[in-house]
């Protein structure tokens, strides 16, 4: 592929022409697709191909295409120019700060200017079948040589709560209270990056854990609490997610403190509620001596030589 104009000519849009709709990009997408020969086949993933997702503006167009050739396009990075005025553009694959994790494939993350977002992937042709059949959230859009396996309707059901283990169960509840003394310790020092990060990527993240399997207890099989557990407040009582979502203020090691114990209550509660469900055994002893551990470190004084 020459440094010549893009597949399909040129995007030749005003800035501020509005919002391009659905129609508009799902032309644009797989018109670009069919003009470009080295382009043999083309998918739809992620929200879009989600039938329990709600539309909102914000989707993305999450796209593969799958290729003859990537070098064409690498060489020639303004062939994605096609798709429009772009705020900003990233390219995972290409950057220093984040090694590659995706083999062979690349990725053009597209956000425009007016305000549509798409994800595209272009991936090695050969590996067409084997993609496909990886995620079934998955819609053809087009396959010029008939190489894409046939594909089910899309369904969410890999995404949703699954059953845990009574293992897996057991290793949540432990990661939990382990994780907090560390939330404990960094508050002690005064480090409250270090205290606020245990908080949110370890604690917390046990408790939506567990949270999911309390759903899937309550709801079954096809709840569905979507990436990040960002559904996860369509499935609680709202007594119980606004005490959850007052945890997140953590501007002082005071509010830390009493974000890690509301943490630790609801955990207590999920946890037991699951058991119960599904038989299977709580640590309530461990639970209660981390609670106590953490009772004491709060009120140690800082200039304690000894724990």
């Amino acid at each position: 592929m020459s440094d010549k104009k893009s597949p399909g000519g040129p995007c030749n849009r005003k800035p501020d022409a509005g919002m391009r709709s659905k129609e508009e990009m799902m032309s644009l997408i797989l018109r670009v697709a069919q003009e470009n020969p080295l382009i043999r086949a083309a998918v739809l993933n992620g929200s879009r191909a989600n039938p329990l997702v709600k539309p909102d503006p914000f989707q993305d167009y999450d796209v593969q295409f799958f290729v003859r050739d990537l070098a064409p396009f690498l060489e020639n990075p303004h062939w994605i120019d096609v798709f429009g005025p772009r705020l900003i553009l990233q390219t995972p694959e290409a950057m220093e700060l984040f090694p590659p994790t995706l083999g062979r494939r690349f990725t053009y993350l597209m956000q425009f200017t007016d305000g549509n977002r798409v994800d595209l992937m272009l991936t090695p042709l050969e590996e067409c079948a084997q993609r496909c059949r990886e995620d079934g959230l998955t819609i053809l859009l087009l396959d010029k040589d008939g190489v894409c396996p046939p594909l089910p309707k899309p369904s969410a059901r890999q995404h949703c709560v699954a059953q845990p283990t009574e293992g897996v169960f057991a290793d949540c509840c432990n990661e939990f209270w382990w994780t907090s003394t560390y939330v404990a310790k960094g508050l002690w020092r005064g480090e409250l990056p270090y205290a606020v990060h245990h908080i949110e990527n370890c604690v917390r993240k046990m408790l939506f854990q567990m949270m999911d399997w309390r759903v899937w207890c309550e709801f079954g099989g096809d709840a569905y609490t979507g990436k990040y557990h960002k559904y996860l407040s369509r499935y609680l009582p709202a007594e119980e997610w606004d005490l959850c979502l007052s945890t997140y203020a953590c501007q002082t090691e005071e509010d830390c403190w009493i974000s890690l114990f509301t943490l630790q209550s609801l955990m207590e509660k999920n946890a037991l509620l699951v058991a119960g469900r599904l038989g299977f055994s709580y640590d309530g002893e461990t639970a209660g001596h981390i609670l106590e551990y953490l009772r004491h470190v709060k009120a140690l004084p800082r200039d304690a030589e000894q724990i």
